[in-house]
């Protein structure tokens, strides 16, 4: 694997040399745009808006539009003159808890590589004092030329770098909060906890898997071979009506869940490997609690249990 990017870790009066790779990658279906006609593939030329020529690629800079319209061109040097792009430091500013990291500032995941052997005493120095303090170590890093702040944690015996958003990229959430005037009882509380409490286990990722993905590649595989698609197992729809009673509903929802690791399966609505059980559909406050995501059943169950 080639590294996307050389520098070192400046921890303290000790400089690591490291090489960064790139810790995951998106496993997803891609297509062409084709002509539905006879299957041909769409192709866009770079044409210029001011005089009409297609321009090729090698001729082709980057521009910043202003307010007023006009068009800042920038020329290479103009990126090699930043103090960042030549700055090849992640420079540790202090060292959090893990716990008060929110998870809505993580971006993408590199892993750490010591480069060359002088590298390594003090990669495992900085990688064991990491590993079981409950702290990561807060960095400034340029990458790829743009500065980020970012988290040294341990994996596997292996140093990653987590390159975060900037406070002011995360947006206010005020405008998804419910209304105030919203009230859960105790006894719906209550059972959404349980509801919780009964599908709580360890994490174990390797349990899931992309199901949508494995569904497309077996169409892509039909569709090539001219055999038809296999025979879809039809599941019985749910009622979307509003469910009144949440405490039945979370009820039933608890007792399905129980019912599925009973029988082997992950509780996660159909992701492990147990048949899904009939689940009840509720409303807002119930989704808290997970409820109407991964067990709602038909409302004429609920309805029976709160008669």
């Amino acid at each position: 694997m080639q590294a996307i990017w050389k520098g070192a870790i400046s921890f303290g009066m000790v400089t690591i040399p490291i090489k960064v790779f790139s810790a995951t990658e998106e496993k997803d279906i891609s297509f062409r745009q084709v002509h539905v006609a006879d299957g041909g593939r769409i192709r866009y030329k770079r044409v210029c808006s001011e005089c009409g020529e297609e321009v090729p690629y090698s001729d082709i800079g980057k521009g910043y539009e202003m307010a007023d319209g006009r068009m800042v061109v920038l020329e290479p040097e103009d990126f090699a003159e930043l103090p960042l792009s030549s700055k090849k430091v992640i420079d540790v500013l202090e060292f959090v808890p893990a716990d008060q990291v929110d998870p809505l500032y993580l971006g993408k995941s590199y892993y750490l590589a010591a480069d060359g052997g002088p590298g390594a005493k003090p990669y495992v120095l900085l990688r064991d004092a990491l590993e079981g303090s409950e702290l990561y170590a807060l960095v400034k890093v340029a990458l790829r030329s743009r500065e980020s702040l970012g988290l040294l944690r341990t994996h596997d015996n292996v140093l990653v770098l987590q390159v975060m958003l900037w406070p002011d990229e995360v947006r206010d959430s005020a405008f998804a909060a419910p209304d105030e005037d919203v009230e859960i009882r105790k006894q719906e509380k209550a059972m959404a906890e349980s509801y919780i409490d009964t599908l709580r286990g360890e994490f174990d990722p390797d349990q899931y898997h992309d199901e949508y993905r494995h569904a497309l590649e077996q169409v892509v595989e039909a569709k090539s071979a001219g055999v038809p698609m296999p025979a879809e197992t039809e599941e019985e729809e749910t009622e979307g009506a509003e469910v009144v009673d949440l405490v039945a509903a979370l009820r039933a929802s608890v007792e399905a869940a129980k019912a599925r690791r009973a029988a082997g399966g992950t509780g996660g609505g159909g992701q492990g490997n147990a048949t899904p059980a009939k689940k009840t559909a509720a409303k807002a406050p119930a989704k808290k609690a997970a409820a109407a995501k991964k067990a709602p059943a038909k409302k004429t169950a609920a309805k029976k249990k709160s008669a």
